[in-house]
């Protein structure tokens, strides 16, 4: 008889997302030799090896990546069934794991704590920042509960719940304040600042001004809003930011804030979880409460 645990699920499902021993152990919070241990006794119960050993990265073998499926499905059911435990008619207690996308955390999240904090005491929020394609992997693992990002995700094992739109605005330089907003096809032309790959928001700037990732009027990739900004501010170029932003990192900047007068470019935020997660109702109600927070936090901004 095969004694697998949830232990050797957890340890294995670590390791290949990581890809060396040593990161995924300390993931794990135990020691390289006792992750290599429990990795080597899963595969003396199976008969056979699960990964291929290099010196600094390790490969599934073609039975680590079927066992790989099935362990993940086990730890998504047993997650799912602890879920089960927090369900009830009240209102939804115990922590929960949500995933912010960088372009919304530092705008929206304070402002959902203390909202949830009011409405729902019982629950403890464990929030998480990343970009979403890491967000999203970590959802459908289940270790998230529910994410905030811009939709559509489009991933059929998840459901969306759209919370609010919001406008993008262009920053420029102050001396810029009295000219003419550009329309799309003119920021080609110029000297645009974007976040580096990954982010959702640099696809939806480019989608809106009609680039390609390549175009040689990108002069520079930013890690974060706040960077684009100063950089803006050092008349590096220009740069388009979610209007949510526009509090926190243009304050301490001269700068030239415009909205665009026709086709505005815009973005839908929205929460996520899976379609088998059995809080489906309570993340309905929370984020009923998350939507109005967003909804009023845009309309102080449009006054």
């Amino acid at each position: 008889m095969i004694n697998l645990t949830l232990k050797h699920f957890r340890y294995f499902d670590a390791l290949a997302r990581i890809g060396h021993f040593g990161r995924a152990a300390e993931a794990c919070s135990i020691s390289q030799p006792a992750l290599s241990s429990q990795i080597k006794e899963l595969e003396t119960m199976l008969g056979a090896p699960l990964v291929e050993r290099a010196a600094r990265q390790i490969r599934l073998t073609t039975l680590g990546e079927e066992f790989l499926v099935r362990a993940r499905k086990v730890l998504t059911d047993v997650e799912e069934m602890a879920e089960l435990a927090r369900l009830s008619d009240g209102p939804l207690q115990g922590t929960l794991r949500i995933g912010v996308i960088p372009t919304v955390a530092p705008y929206l999240l304070p402002a959902i704590i203390q909202a949830l904090s009011e409405r729902l005491p019982g629950l403890e929020l464990m929030p998480r920042e990343s970009i979403t394609k890491s967000l999203v992997e970590d959802l459908l693992q289940s270790r998230l509960d529910v994410i905030v990002a811009a939709l559509p995700i489009s991933e059929p094992a998840l459901r969306e719940f759209a919370l609010f739109e919001e406008d993008f605005v262009l920053v420029r330089s102050a001396k810029d304040a009295d000219r003419p907003v550009p329309s799309p096809d003119k920021l080609q032309e110029m000297k645009l600042l974007l976040l580096e790959e990954g982010h959702c928001f640099r696809d939806q700037a480019l989608s809106f001004c009609d680039m390609r990732p390549s175009d040689p009027s990108l002069v520079m990739e930013g890690s974060s809003l706040a960077t684009l900004v100063q950089m803006v501010s050092a008349g590096l170029g220009l740069t388009l930011i979610p209007e949510m932003a526009v509090p926190l990192e243009t304050a301490s900047a001269k700068l030239s804030i415009s909205r665009f007068p026709k086709k505005t470019p815009k973005r839908t935020i929205g929460m996520v979880w899976r379609k088998t997660s059995p809080l489906h109702k309570q993340l309905m109600t929370l984020g009923a409460i998350v939507r109005q927070v967003g909804q009023a936090r845009i309309e102080q901004l449009q006054v």
